[in-house]
């Protein structure tokens, strides 16, 4: 399973000048190897860009993109996380949506594809990430 990060989409589906083109390749290779998903966190972010829910399911549902649960096992790693993000100087109070979305991709042992990948990298750098090269 690939976890398919906020940011992605929204390249895509805005047709970004700078990022469209990576982030719709790499979808169309992730789908090629693997089944494609979004958890309740990502599901959230973008809902913002629908006028309706319906909307936003028809698009994921054609092009094939699961709808998965967040798993309470993640809350552990997601917690962890932003101890060590707070132990790092973080002024955050509550944790980044980033740390969920780390923290379910590390707990399902899922690869993980986002462009924004400094925070991922940084604080689960057990979780498998696709991003484009530096």
């Amino acid at each position: 399973m690939i976890l398919v990060d906020t940011n992605v989409f929204v390249d895509i589906w805005t047709d970004d000048p700078r990022w469209s083109e990576w982030s719709s390749a790499a979808v169309a290779e992730a789908a090629s190897e693997s089944r494609l998903a979004v958890n309740p966190i990502i599901y959230a972010e973008l809902c913002l860009g629908f006028d309706e829910e319906s909307q936003l399911v028809e698009t994921l549902d054609s092009a094939d993109v699961r709808r998965l649960s967040l798993p309470c096992r993640a809350a552990w790693p997601a917690a962890r996380a932003f101890a060590e993000y707070r132990d790092r100087g973080g002024s955050r109070r509550t944790p980044l949506p980033d740390f969920f979305i780390g923290a379910h991709a590390e707990a399902e042992g899922f690869r993980l594809l986002t462009r924004d990948t400094t925070r991922y990298r940084t604080y689960f750098p057990k979780v498998q990430v696709i991003a484009p090269k530096s």
